[in-house]
C-alpha cells in the first residue's frame, strides 16, 4: 500500500480532532496540582512510568509537609521516598523532585522557567514533562508524548514512529499547531478510555474510519 501524502495524513488528523473535540470537549490535565506551576513540573515529573491517580494520591501529602520550593529543596529525601513509596521508580523520582527544586530555588529565583529548553535543564525533566508544563501552564502550543499518545497516535497512522521524539515531530507536523495542545489531551484520553493497550475497544471507538489499525484488522492483514 503507498505511503499516505502529507496532505491526505493532514485531512485525517483534522477529522481526528474535530471527532476527538465532539468526545472529548472537556479534556485537561488529569493531575491535581492546585494552580501551581512548580506543583505541576513535580507532579507530571512523578508520573513518569505510572498512573495519574497513583500521582494525585501522594502529592496532597507532599505539599502538607513541603509547601514551596525552598520547603522541598531542604527535604530529606528518605522523608521524601516515604511519602511517594506507592509510586514506581520512588527513589529516583525522589532524589529528583528535591534537586529539581533546590534548582528551582537557586537558579531560577524559586519560579518554574518558561523556555523550554531551560524547563528541561531542572533535574528529571525530559521533553515530556516540559512539554507538558508549556503547554498546561505557560498556554504555549505543544505536544506532550507519554504512552498513550505515542500508543494512539502510531495507531491511527497521525504518526509512522519508534520513539517519542519522532512520534512529536510526527504529529506536529500533521495537526494544526493551534490544536497541539488539546490533542495532546484527547489522545490520552482516548487512550485510558477506548485504546488500550492490550485490547483496544475498537467496536465502541469513534475514530475507527479513520485508524489504520482498525482498518488493516478488518482486512485481515494485520494486527491492531
Amino acid at each position: 500500500m503507498p505511503r499516505e501524502t502529507m496532505a491526505a495524513k493532514r485531512e485525517r488528523a483534522l477529522e481526528v480532532a474535530r471527532r476527538m473535540n465532539e468526545h472529548y470537549p472537556a479534556a485537561e490535565c488529569a493531575l491535581v496540582y492546585g494552580g501551581d506551576p512548580f506543583r505541576l513540573t513535580i507532579a507530571v515529573l512523578l508520573s513518569a512510568q505510572t498512573t495519574d491517580k497513583g500521582v494525585n494520591k501522594v502529592t496532597p501529602r507532599l505539599w502538607e509537609r513541603y509547601p514551596t520550593p525552598a520547603d522541598l529543596a531542604s527535604a530529606d529525601v528518605r522523608d521524601v521516598e516515604d511519602i511517594i513509596r506507592t509510586i514506581g521508580f520512588y527513589h529516583t523520582k525522589a532524589a529528583n523532585v528535591i534537586k529539581c527544586a533546590q534548582m528551582v530555588v537557586a537558579d531560577y529565583g524559586g519560579e518554574i522557567p518558561r523556555d523550554i529548553d531551560e524547563l528541561q535543564k531542572l533535574p528529571g525533566v525530559g521533553r515530556k514533562t516540559a512539554n507538558v508544563v508549556s503547554a498546561v501552564w505557560f498556554h504555549k502550543d505543544a505536544i506532550a508524548v507519554d504512552t498513550h499518545v505515542f500508543r494512539v497516535s502510531n495507531r491511527l497512522g497521525l504518526a509512522h514512529a519508534n520513539t517519542p521524539e519522532k512520534t512529536e515531530r510526527d504529529l506536529m507536523r500533521a495537526i494544526p499547531q493551534k490544536d497541539w495542545s488539546d490533542a495532546h489531551h484527547w489522545l490520552i484520553w482516548h487512550g485510558r478510555r477506548v485504546c488500550h493497550s492490550q485490547k483496544p475497544d475498537c467496536a465502541h471507538c469513534a475514530l475507527a474510519e479513520v485508524c489504520d489499525a482498525f482498518a488493516a484488522k478488518t482486512d485481515g492483514q494485520g494486527d491492531a
